[in-house]
């Protein structure tokens, strides 16, 4: 499959992350292009001499998946911001592979904010609804009357919901007409509009406990604990020996939370790709503890960056979709990462769908697995690195 984009702005090298062999699927979609396309016609490519001043039209992206049209549009030195740490990674390489600096895209994640206004916000739709609301709310001082706002998305990826939240937080829409399976709207920002305060992060009380729970937008499960994560509470190991304990893919922490509680000696570190996720699980962990226990918090790609034989456990409940695609692969990167980092001995607890075959590629990592329980949903596995 060719991963080159052709549009109005060039031709463009563009790769997703992670990277896997025999890649079947193209780091950017129709909504990218058609975006890009209509961007074109409307926002000219500023020139050598008025691409660094203040003349030049401030461009500001949101959601941008990997980096397509951040590396189209660098001449316009737009920010970018996103909530997930392979996005600015792909944007970073792919800028590179095109022989564009890293400096030509300022990026920011999804807990910042840019000073000023801009003339052109241009948002990719999130999965996430409410990560779109979050976004919306933060966005409207940085919005004039002027400012054009492009939301663009799959259609399937844009429901009535979507328009109700533009025209509640923004303004008045229109639409385009559908364009290979692809739609923009546009939203006309409206000053005397009276835009609420974010209500998130949202909290509940972890059932059966004192545990407070904070929840960024982009949280999964934002507003209670989902039924795979309390089956797999149930079953959490108590180990003494345990001195390094991984909270893989951590979201807002829950797991590593109570892995701490049973295993009272141990350090537990805390990773995901969202940085909604990470800082959720460091305000969970930090309000149930206090200063009374260590811990580590890491955005990044997994354990990319992790010393080697450096955890006696890890716990794992991996994603088995990334933004609207749905796959393993980063499902069978973690597992692999995982028997890297693993001490002799070592365990690494899974839990899935019972329909996903996680246990195979256990087997290929490990040479083994056995089953610790499961329900008519979800079953959890375990593989031990042996001595």
């Amino acid at each position: 499959m060719s991963v080159r984009l052709s549009v109005a702005q060039g031709e463009f090298e563009l790769n997703r992350l992670p990277k896997r062999p025999r890649e079947l699927l193209r780091a950017w979609d129709a909504a990218d292009e058609y975006l890009l396309d209509t961007l074109a016609e409307q926002l000219k490519l500023p020139d050598s001499s008025t691409r660094l001043t203040t003349g030049a039209a401030r461009v500001l992206i949101v959601n941008d998946s990997f980096g397509a049209l951040a590396v189209a549009l660098s001449a316009f030195r737009p920010y970018a911001i996103s909530d997930s740490f392979l996005s600015q990674q792909a944007t970073r390489l792919n800028l590179a592979a095109n022989g564009l600096p890293e400096h030509s895209v300022s990026l920011l994640n999804s807990l910042e904010m840019p000073e000023g206004v801009f003339d052109w916000v241009l948002i990719k739709v999130p999965k996430t609804l409410a990560l779109l609301e979050d976004q919306l709310i933060h966005l409207h001082p940085h919005l004039t009357a002027s400012t054009q706002v492009i939301v663009a998305g799959m259609i399937k990826t844009l429901p009535s919901s979507v328009w109700k939240l533009l025209e509640r937080l923004v303004g008045p829409t229109t639409t385009s007409l559908a364009k290979k399976k692809a739609r923009l709207i546009f939203a006309s920002p409206d000053a005397a509009l009276a835009v609420p305060p974010s209500p998130y992060p949202v909290c509940y009380r972890l059932e059966n406990t004192e545990y407070l729970i904070s929840n960024h937008a982009n949280v999964f499960s934002r507003d209670s604990l989902d039924i795979g994560t309390r089956f797999f509470l149930q079953y959490l190991p108590a180990r003494q020996d345990a001195c390094d304990i991984i909270d893989l893919g951590c979201g807002n922490g829950l797991v590593g939370l109570i892995a701490a509680e049973r295993c009272p000696a141990a350090t537990v570190h805390f990773v995901d790709e969202s940085f909604m996720a990470v800082a959720s699980a460091k305000d969970n962990f930090q309000r149930a503890f206090g200063e009374q226990r260590e811990a580590s918090f890491r955005v990044g790609d997994g354990l990319m960056g992790v010393e080697s034989e450096s955890a006696d456990l890890i716990l794992c409940n991996p994603p088995f979709h990334q933004q609207n695609t749905v796959g393993d692969q980063i499902a069978v990167s973690l597992f692999k990462q995982s028997r890297r980092v693993l001490r002799k001995g070592g365990e690494l607890w899974v839990i899935g769908n019972r329909h996903l075959d996680y246990h195979s590629y256990l087997d290929r990592f490990f040479g083994a697995h056995s089953v610790i329980a499961a329900n008519s949903k979800f079953v959890i596995v375990k593989a031990v690195l042996a001595g």
